[in-house]
């Protein structure tokens, strides 16, 4: 029932050319003589340094080091060269999020090797890792420049290699991409090889996605409203700038109601939290939890549709953020925690529009959340 299939297209290059002078000019990512515009993420600063007018990887720089630009981006054309020679292996990520390790499953990532196969695989050069092939293996390996193109103008993700076309996919008919993040960073992985990268630059495409927010900074708070606070322990909704910190008993409602939607936001927790993502709510027991509970072994933890189904545990990490997404759509949910479906569940029978709440479950064990965002579908 989550699952459509979409027929690919085949984009003619004029076409392509006619699109992209509508959109706005290429800008430079890189200006040759530093890393102004990046910054190195879950690795050492020296992970990542400008060598001969290049981006070059460094010994330090292996998994999940990997170098950020600072803007976000959904749809774009985005071009760079990279150098191999040898045994190297890496890859450039889009719609990459800000936290977490699993870059390639929340957003993705497309191969960088230096192997030439015959008979293209899913972790092959050019590959959109580690689930689809390239039409063909396209690479220069022996000391030279290659040059990559990927442009998502979602649905339509296109890589070129080398100038010749490699994938020209509709995600939206794929079940494993199509709930992928649709905007993120763009990233450079080495996994410590001297991988260089230069002219990296890129279009901007024209957004397609709307999304509100929930909450983003403190303002954001009057967009709720508490609800059935606990008399001893009643629950307290903090905002430290971007981060809302929930404790104690009792939930944390929107004003607004929702019915068919996509949600997403950041999640950290003290370890063994307890709390839910509750939708469709009319309060009392007119509503839906997601359970947030990181005991693995618990009855329903985080991720489960509390009552109705347990979710494959996702392994979350006390403290550390991990990004949340919930869908809704008629009978149908699905919950995905970092890039990974942990649940789906097509037997809702409570169909009506609802609040969202954050429900804060046990005393002194506190959940936090930020750049939590909604998208009616």
């Amino acid at each position: 029932m989550l699952r459509r299939t979409f027929a690919q297209s085949l984009s003619l290059v004029p076409a392509l050319a006619a699109q992209d002078s509508r959109s706005s000019p290429p800008v430079p990512l890189f200006d040759g003589n530093s890393l102004s515009g990046w910054s190195t993420q879950d690795g050492p600063e020296s992970a990542f340094y400008v060598k001969d007018g290049s981006i070059a990887g460094s010994p330090t720089a292996e998994f999940p080091a990997w170098l950020r630009s600072a803007n976000r981006y959904e749809n774009f054309d985005l071009e760079l060269d990279f150098f191999l020679k040898g045994w190297m292996d890496g890859g450039v990520y889009f719609a990459a999020p800000e936290h977490g390790f699993r870059k390639s499953t929340c957003g993705f990532k497309v191969s960088l090797f230096h192997q030439v196969d015959a008979d293209p695989r899913t972790n092959s050069m050019g590959s959109v890792f580690p689930l689809i092939a390239p039409r063909k293996v396209n690479v220069r390996n022996k000391g030279e420049w290659n040059q990559l193109r990927i442009r998502m103008d979602w649905p339509k993700l296109q890589v070129w290699s080398n100038g010749e076309v490699i994938h020209d996919l509709d995600v939206e008919s794929n079940p494993e991409l199509r709930w992928r993040l649709r905007s993120g960073y763009i990233g450079l992985e080495t996994l410590s090889y001297p991988l260089q990268f230069r002219n990296i630059r890129i279009r901007e495409l024209p957004s397609k996605q709307k999304w509100e927010h929930l909450y983003y900074q403190p303002a954001d708070i009057a967009k709720w409203k508490l609800t059935e606070p606990n008399q001893r322990f009643p629950a307290r909704y903090d905002t430290f700038g971007p981060v809302l910190r929930g404790d104690g008993l009792g939930n944390l409602t929107t004003l607004e109601t929702y019915k068919d939607f996509a949600l997403e936001m950041y999640i950290r927790g003290v370890e063994h939290h307890n709390g839910g993502i509750l939708f469709r709510s009319k309060g009392g027991r007119d509503r839906y939890e997601i359970q947030l509970h990181d005991v693995e072994e618990a009855h329903y933890p985080t991720g489960s549709l509390y009552f109705h189904r347990r979710a494959k545990y996702p392994a979350i990490a006390p403290e550390q953020w991990y990004l949340f997404q919930l869908i809704a759509q008629g009978p149908v949910c699905l919950v995905r925690i970092n890039g990974e479906t942990v649940l789906e569940f097509d037997k809702l029978e409570n169909l009506d529009a609802g609040a969202i709440e954050l429900q804060a479950h046990q005393n002194g064990k506190w959940i936090e959340y930020k750049q939590i965002r909604i998208r009616r579908l």
